[in-house]
């Protein structure tokens, strides 16, 4: 080794630590006001004890021989000593963690200390953190004060040692879980299975249930084999419930589900109950320029034709039925493939003997072009 290269090397080997580095040291003497540590530099760096971050005596943690990270408040005081601090070195280590936590979207637990104006303070890592009240888990809307001195999962969002800013969400950590609980679900979720859940949202096409991981939506269709007019009628908030998976799509995340298909199809009464030649009762549900539907048992609806109304031509429905009026009608055509059913008012009586035969527009044995819903 040249004279150059030995002095290269002593040069690194004792290279002079710069203000703000953190650096590795191992304890050379614990006194009452001050630490020792060797941190590989010219000098022997030292941490005063207030510097050191412990409650208590300065040697009830540290002991000659451990190893320990150091922060550089000063390279070098007049003693020629590398002043260091241990309290710093832990507080920025902790700032790089939590930098790497939120570098990868990791799940952990903050303790809440306070609420203000805009959220809650809390306690993460050892740091001090603020979670917005826009970043709170929806359960707790409007309702912050209920979650201090709780802890509560949440992910990092922003990391400043600078500006000394840490920012978390408890809302990102519940979606990433609800995200990883969602997968749970399709992988075992089974189109025709049936499951439990919670009513979590009512809109006016249908009802949404919490089913463990995802939301499921009951369209208002498959709420009853009755017509539903408004969902509340079958289905409150909160209410625990039994459904059919009837269709999943784990691409768009989307599970569709029934309530009435659990029930007994009414249909299958119909036909043993209610055969051709019956006479029903019926209550007019709605009523058409080319006839009335009647509801003639739960969950069925009869078409009572305009021709079959009376013997008599008719020009209006409503001149000879009203909406909520219950009348005795014939049943005479049921088509359980398409699940109609015709029924016939005047077919009750005998023709009158002026009567000179159906005209051949009319086809009282079918039904009209009606849109899905009629």
């Amino acid at each position: 080794m040249t004279m150059e290269d030995y002095l290269h090397f002593e040069e690194e080997a004792f290279k002079t630590p710069n203000h703000g580095d953190i650096v590795d040291g191992i304890v050379v003497r614990v006194d009452p006001d001050e630490v020792l540590v060797d941190i590989g530099a010219k000098a022997e760096g030292v941490i005063s004890s207030k510097e050191l971050g412990l409650r208590g005596d300065v040697d009830s943690e540290l002991e000659p021989g451990d190893q320990i990270k150091v922060y550089v408040l000063q390279p070098e005081n007049e003693e020629g000593n590398v002043v260091l601090s241990l309290r710093r070195a832990r507080a920025e280590t902790t700032w790089i963690v939590a930098a790497e936590k939120q570098t990868d979207g990791t799940v952990i637990d903050a303790d809440v200390r306070e609420q203000n104006k805009g959220g809650l303070i809390v306690n993460i890592l050892g740091l001090r953190g603020f979670l917005p009240s826009s970043q709170v888990a929806r359960a707790y809307a409007g309702s912050l004060e209920s979650l201090v001195g709780k802890r509560i999962p949440v992910k990092i969002l922003e990391v400043n040692r600078k500006r000394n800013r840490l920012i978390v969400s408890q809302k990102a950590a519940e979606d990433e879980d609800r995200a990883r609980k969602r997968e749970e679900l399709f992988s075992r979720l089974q189109t025709g299975g049936t499951v439990k859940g919670t009513v979590s949202g009512i809109t006016s096409y249908g009802a949404f249930v919490d089913i463990g991981g995802a939301d499921g939506l009951i369209h208002i269709s498959e709420l009853s084999w009755d017509r539903v007019s408004k969902v509340t009628d079958v289905l409150q908030l909160g209410e625990e419930v039994t459904v059919k998976v009837i269709k999943l799509d784990p691409e768009q995340t989307r599970i569709s589900l029934s309530l009435r298909q659990l029930q007994q199809d009414p249909w299958e009464r119909l036909v043993q109950s209610m055969p051709v030649g019956s006479i029903v009762e019926g209550q007019v549900t709605k009523t058409k320029k080319y006839g009335a539907f009647l509801q003639i048992m739960p969950g069925i609806e009869g078409l009572l034709h305009i021709s079959e109304l009376s013997w008599d031509h008719v020009e209006r429905t409503e001149d000879v039925l009203k909406v909520g009026e219950t009348v005795q009608v014939k049943v005479i055509g049921i088509d359980t493939a398409r699940r109609r059913i015709s029924l016939s008012l005047k077919q009750l009586s005998a023709p009158p003997a002026s009567f000179a035969g159906p005209r051949a527009e009319h086809r009282s044995d079918e039904y009209p072009e009606v849109d899905d819903e009629e």
